[in-house]
């Protein structure tokens, strides 16, 4: 049985990372944990690229969670353990820290450290056939503070705990109501919905979406330090730059801008 891969493309300005593993519904392998700061750092080290968009391989399953069928070999002793839980933490935090806008394209099953991976994304589109859950409670696994915060951070500590007390799959309609995801749209809709929303992003001004994105964050306490220089740096790098001077011409012109990031 393959143990999966993640895949990266480039789409003008859009960096596109695939969970490949659909023999498993794209769950995730000890490998593919371990490859995905490095994916995420290449295009974060790419100045052509604005958006960054996470999706699985096919339609059934965006990421069906971990790959349980590696646990009893990958977390049989404590170093063990130490060593998967580490590279679990460090792909999400690649995702987490990325600072251009990610976007997770949610189709069929998004369950478990699929969840997880969706919930470190800027945003999340889904397909009106997704399905959320987070199994823990069926499987006996503890979740780590950090990951329960963001999904609270998200929805609010009543549906957390209905999500997590429950370990019952919630529809694209329900996830919605409770603020899980963004929008909805048709399986048909979904890849031409993220490619718009996509284009409309990376049109706008990188500085100004970085700032932005640093403002947030420090908004939601993702900072211990609330520390708020450096989102203070990035606004005034905003303003210091050649895109606010484009930004200005362009409004006077009546024009779209073009803009560099610089």
């Amino acid at each position: 049985m393959s143990e999966g891969k993640i895949e990266s493309s480039k789409d003008g300005a859009v960096g596109w990372l695939v969970f490949n593993n659909p023999q498993r519904l794209n769950a995730v392998s000890y490998e593919m944990w371990r490859s995905l700061p490095e994916e995420i750092a290449g295009f974060v080290g790419d100045p052509d690229i604005r958006v960054v968009v996470l999706r699985g391989e096919g339609d059934k399953a965006f990421i069906s969670g971990a790959d349980i069928s590696q646990f009893e070999k990958a977390r049989s002793s404590e170093a063990r353990i130490a060593d998967y839980d580490a590279a679990t933490r460090l792909a999400n935090e690649a995702i987490l820290v990325c600072p251009k806008p990610t976007i997770a394209m949610i189709q069929g099953y998004c369950i478990g450290g699929g969840l997880g991976v969706a919930l470190c994304c800027d945003l999340r589109f889904a397909a009106a056939n997704a399905r959320f859950a987070i199994p823990a409670a069926r499987l006996g696994l503890g979740y780590a503070y950090g990951g329960i915060k963001r999904l609270v951070d998200v929805v609010g500590p009543s549906f957390a705990k209905e999500i997590f007390y429950t370990a019952r799959q919630f529809t694209a309609d329900e996830a919605l109501a409770m603020g899980l995801i963004n929008r909805i749209f048709s399986t048909a809709d979904l890849l031409a919905a993220v490619n718009d929303m996509s284009a409309r992003i990376g049109q706008n001004a990188p500085l100004t979406i970085s700032a932005a994105k640093l403002a947030i964050e420090l908004a939601e306490g993702e900072w211990d330090g609330k520390d708020s220089s450096a989102v203070d740096n990035a606004v005034a790098k905003c303003f210091a730059s050649e895109d606010y001077k484009e930004g200005r011409r362009a409004f006077s012109e009546k024009r779209s801008p073009n803009f560099k990031g610089a």
